[in-house]
């Protein structure tokens, strides 16, 4: 069977650490082609500084396509007319409307779209979504706490519109709740904290309703925090469980007692995925993180604070 071959628009940190190893581990993809701007791709692999070249001269299959949000739906519809099947970094794009378009357009093709949510792949996310089902959720209490200095040093786009601040990381978390609680999840409140000198958030008070609670559920986003991460996802049920999830869905906690689980991994299991989908000529299109983002800024209250220096 001939392999997929497979391009990486958009060669940075989580393209080099995360993409290409998971890529190598599947015998049928290929990593034909990188894209970058500045010229950096993988060794041995062709590069290009124009998404528009790749597709003319790389004879790809697929893409993955792993460049800032602001960009991405052209890349992406570039790509999807041409025939090539699309793996989106999260997240997918800058609002609902763009990624909903590109649905349209894979969907009028036969192609593949996939909206990744890695988080959503780790083996103790799937594992807390089994111990939640069916339940009446108690309360829910959200910690996502990071330094920006440390994750996105000199990342300029990430403060600008269409940047997501802290909801970049944020959206991380989202996506895990969105999987794993048994009922919708819709934004009832948000406190959107603003450097003066910024166009994005650096921190986020959000509080939620769901048809499966009563009970307060609340998320603090902050990217002030230094010391190490603070990820963390606390669920108590009604009927008295606790589902801890730490390290940012990394592991798992039942009742105060570890709960082991294993899987393949977070980028592996997405591209043994995305595999699957071009056989079946599906796609995966996932929307509730990026939505509740959105809800978070329609319905938040700004708050300044003292401007910011990375």
């Amino acid at each position: 069977m001939r392999p997929i071959r497979i391009g990486i628009i958009g060669f940075g940190k989580i393209a080099r650490e995360q993409h290409v190893p998971s890529i190598a581990g599947y015998p049928r993809f290929e990593l034909a082609a990188t894209g970058s701007r500045g010229g950096n791709g993988q060794p041995g692999v062709p590069c290009f500084a124009d998404h528009r070249a790749m597709i003319r001269d790389a004879e790809l299959d697929a893409v993955a396509i792993c460049t800032p949000p602001s960009v991405r739906y052209e890349i992406a519809r570039d790509c999807l007319e041409a025939g090539l099947h699309c793996l989106l970094e999260k997240p997918p794009g800058v609002s609902l409307g763009e990624v909903e378009e590109l649905a349209r357009i894979a969907g009028a093709r036969e192609m593949t779209l996939f909206t990744t949510w890695h988080t959503q792949a780790n083996p103790a996310v799937g594992a807390a979504a089994k111990l939640l089902a069916g339940e009446r959720i108690a309360s829910m209490e959200v910690i996502w706490h990071e330094d920006v200095r440390k994750w996105h040093p000199g990342q300029d786009w990430i403060w600008e519109p269409g940047g997501f601040g802290v909801f970049d990381p944020g959206i991380n978390a989202l996506s895990i709740v969105a999987q794993i609680l048994p009922g919708a999840l819709f934004v009832r409140d948000a406190e959107l904290t603003y450097p003066a000198n910024k166009q994005s958030p650096i921190a986020a008070e959000l509080s939620f309703a769901s048809p499966a609670s009563d009970g307060a559920l609340t998320a603090s986003f902050d990217w002030r925090h230094s010391g190490g991460e603070a990820w963390t996802i606390d669920i108590r049920t009604e009927a008295g469980r606790h589902v801890r999830l730490l390290d940012g869905g990394g592991r798992l906690e039942v009742d105060g007692a570890p709960r082991p689980v294993e899987g393949a991994g977070e980028y592996p299991a997405l591209y043994g995925q995305f595999l699957d989908l071009i056989d079946e000529r599906r796609s995966h299109v996932d929307l509730r993180p990026l939505r509740l983002v959105a809800d978070a800024f329609l319905v938040g209250r700004r708050t300044a604070t003292e401007p910011f220096e990375d």
